[in-house]
């Protein structure tokens, strides 16, 4: 399997495109504000620098097993990014990632619609049979949106992450092919 940097995504409200080194600008300024790390599993880890988002955004074009877009308004705003991870085109599953930065797009549609653009191409295209994440346990916004997006919860992790030192709890959630066909009517 190769990388598929130039893949581009419509949706109604929303378009998946790929990332390039200009967009290291953004990552910095989303992962630098504490409302939106709060809820990403990069509590812990080293501040994010434009080298260091640069470095990553060139990784992920480069890396097989991985598939990163910006997601932008129709309007070509910014407003997040989405990600498969891990992709395993043998077992035919891969993990979901998203960051939804401009917190005046939380909570208006973006991120179900993002996800479920992500859906149809992992599905379609790729050939997977199975999506999964993990979120805090006490990430009602990102539950309620993952469940909008056809993921079933499926088992609960305790003291999985810490989130600023402290143990936190989260939810294995999944989404198999077969479900979200029928959940799109397919």
């Amino acid at each position: 399997m190769t990388a598929a940097p130039e893949v581009r995504i419509a949706g109604a409200r929303c378009r998946l495109r790929p990332p390039s080194e200009a967009d290291a600008r953004h990552f910095v300024r989303w992962y630098s504000d504490p409302e939106v790390l709060y809820w990403l599993h990069m509590t812990e880890g080293p501040p994010s620098t434009e080298a260091s988002e640069r470095e990553r955004i060139n990784s992920a074009n480069s890396d097989p097993s991985q598939i990163l877009w910006i997601i932008e308004t129709n309007r070509a705003r910014p407003i997040g990014n989405v990600a498969l991870l891990q992709i395993d085109l043998v077992h035919g599953r891969a993990w979901l990632g998203i960051t939804i930065g401009e917190k005046d797009a939380w909570s208006q549609g973006y991120g179900t619609e993002a996800i479920r653009l992500l859906l149809q191409y992992a599905f379609e295209s790729l050939g997977l049979r199975r999506v999964q994440l993990i979120t805090d346990v006490d990430n009602e916004r990102g539950i309620r949106c993952y469940e909008k997006a056809g993921f079933y919860r499926e088992t609960l992790l305790r003291e999985h992450r810490l989130r600023y030192g402290k143990p936190l709890d989260m939810v294995q959630m999944a989404v198999l092919k077969g479900d979200w066909k029928l959940d799109v009517g397919g």
